[in-house]
């Protein structure tokens, strides 16, 4: 219990506190005065987090990069990063015989030789799976509530890094088994590589360590999958965690809740004990997945063979927009700098590739250029109360849908008994038109939503109730809205679009508005202008309606 002058017992000198009680206070007041954790939990124990399960996300993330770490350190001990060349005798009766990398029959051998190895794999993978949904999911969830606003800028990009180089740790991790699916994916790798201009065969020599398929990848695969990307993510992840005890949470808008408090449990006990039971369930969940639903089963497909392909070649789903890109291009080829090829059909794919996933990270940056808002945010936004955004965000997913549509095209094609031409002209036609129909549908159907909302402000819910008033007429009473909702519906603020200077200043002297100033200007229109909000209601709206002829 503190004093009134804030003193506490962490911080009197040693002599003077009470005597330890046993032999782990003893430790503890040991590790204290070399590294002071009363002072640290006193500081960081007790705060406050909001509670909402779209917050609970964020922790899906974070317990399956749990998992992955504790079921890769496992898998790590027993397989071989090697392509040196063996023949399998193992338990497996199929493959008896067969000639196969060492990496190829040490996965064999987890599945089939080791304990619980074949399920430890299934749950590696499945936790990959469900982590980078996740973190889509999350990323996309701070998106449509502008989590992302000042001062959580450089927060969002670190989660942006994290989804990226979780998606492309899974690809190398799925591609160490050495099996004929994931060295199609390699192969398809390498083909992008190789449409590189000018470097692109430096390139493949490096990564390879010769021509196609070479002896080094797999062991180099290894090295990126377990140390270099996982080191970096770890570091994010830190990062990360130590940006959201320092911005504090954000949270939803509400009675009590402003921009200089935060509503919610504390750390230690409620939400820690909640916590702690999310991972488990998380885990279990996981689990029962994996005992459940067989995931890459590297056996029925075999070693990889560079001469084979296997059909219904699939990279994971987060993987699957990539491909997309490359199997709706043309295959263009043009011939420049006399007689050098550029494959633009696999050039041009790579381009974009990057573009897709910059489109979304760069968004906080604009919105926060296009109207000039320095304030720190942490109310969240309703989506339907961001038009703009939502609808960005939402053509954005429809993009990547569209493309993970073009990358399973020949799957569409055999289970739908569809044309595989009809399917790949219909998703480039999409590329296009998909996007801009998602986004004029969602800022619709967002400025539909708010309209009800100003409508449900002024004149409360339908009750059912119908009355007939003196003179006849049949009316529906409405049921005014709680205090509480009243709040929640209209507490988002709503900016005025930019306007452009004065032509000319004070002394009369031309001023002249430059292209950026100008572009500044258009965007801010395009975002809070007429047509693109719909105004709140005010208060003497609301006090004519109510006290004037009622709630009907």
């Amino acid at each position: 219990m503190s004093s009134a002058s804030g003193t506490n017992s962490a911080s009197k000198p040693a002599s003077t506190r009470a005597k330890p009680a046993n032999k782990a206070e003893a430790a503890v007041d040991w590790v204290d005065g070399r590294v002071g954790i009363y002072s640290l939990a006193k500081a960081n124990l007790r705060k406050i987090f909001p509670d909402h399960w779209s917050f609970m996300l964020g922790e899906i993330c974070l317990y399956s990069f749990i998992i992955i770490i504790l079921t890769g350190v496992y898998l790590t001990l027993f397989f071989t990063p090697s392509m040196g060349e063996t023949v399998y005798h193992g338990s497996y009766l199929p493959l008896n015989g067969i000639r196969m990398s060492e990496a190829y029959a040490s996965t064999l051998n987890i599945s089939f030789e080791i304990r619980g190895g074949l399920l430890i794999r299934q749950i590696h993978h499945w936790a990959a799976l469900v982590f980078v949904a996740a973190m889509l999911v999350h990323m996309m969830r701070v998106f449509f509530t502008g989590a992302f606003r000042k001062p959580r800028e450089i927060n969002w990009v670190f989660g942006f890094l994290l989804l990226v180089l979780g998606m492309f740790d899974g690809f190398f991790g799925y591609s160490l088994p050495d099996d004929l699916l994931s060295g199609t994916g390699i192969r398809f790798m390498e083909g992008a590589i190789l449409a590189v201009p000018l470097v692109g065969t430096y390139i493949q020599m490096f990564l390879f360590g010769g021509e196609f398929p070479g002896h080094d990848i797999i062991p180099r695969f290894f090295t990126i999958h377990v140390l270099l990307i996982p080191g970096i993510m770890l570091g994010l992840l830190v990062a990360h965690l130590i940006l959201v005890f320092y911005h504090k949470h954000t949270q939803w808008a509400g009675p009590g809740k402003t921009e200089k408090n935060v509503v919610g449990m504390p750390l230690m006990p409620v939400y820690m004990a909640k916590a702690g039971g999310f991972f488990f369930l998380v885990f279990g969940i996981i689990a029962a997945i994996s005992a459940i639903a067989t995931i890459n089963p590297i056996w029925s497909v075999g070693p990889y063979r560079p001469d084979q392909v296997s059909t219904d070649a699939q990279p994971d789903w987060y993987m699957g927009f990539s491909e997309g890109l490359i199997r709706i291009m043309p295959g263009w080829e043009i011939s420049v700098w006399g007689g050098h090829t550029l494959n633009l059909g696999v050039m041009v794919p790579l381009a974009v590739f990057p573009l897709v996933l910059v489109a979304i990270a760069i968004w906080p940056f604009i919105e926060s250029w296009v109207t000039g808002d320095k304030r720190e945010h942490h109310i969240l936004d309703r989506p339907r109360n961001a038009p703009v955004r939502t609808a960005f965000g939402a053509a954005w997913i429809s993009l990547y849908l569209i493309l993970l549509v073009g990358g399973g095209n020949d799957l569409f094609a055999t289970h739908l008994h569809l044309s595989i031409n009809t399917i790949t002209y219909a998703v480039r036609v999409g590329f296009f038109v998909v996007p801009v129909l998602t986004f004029i549908v969602t800022k619709r159907w967002c400025l539909g939503l708010q309209r009800r909302d100003k409508d449900k402000v002024l004149h409360g819910r339908e009750s059912g109730i119908i009355k007939r008033l003196p003179h006849g007429e049949f009316i529906e009473v409405h049921t005014p809205l709680a205090q509480k909702d009243l709040h929640t519906l209209t507490a988002h603020e709503q900016p005025q679009p930019l306007e452009l200077p004065a032509e000319t200043d004070e002394n009369g002297v031309a001023r002249k508005a430059g292209v950026i100033t100008k572009t500044r200007v258009k965007l801010s229109e395009g975002f809070y202008g007429e047509g693109n909000q719909i105004a709140k209601p005010t208060t003497e709206e609301y006090h004519e309606i109510t006290s004037g002829h009622g709630h009907h």
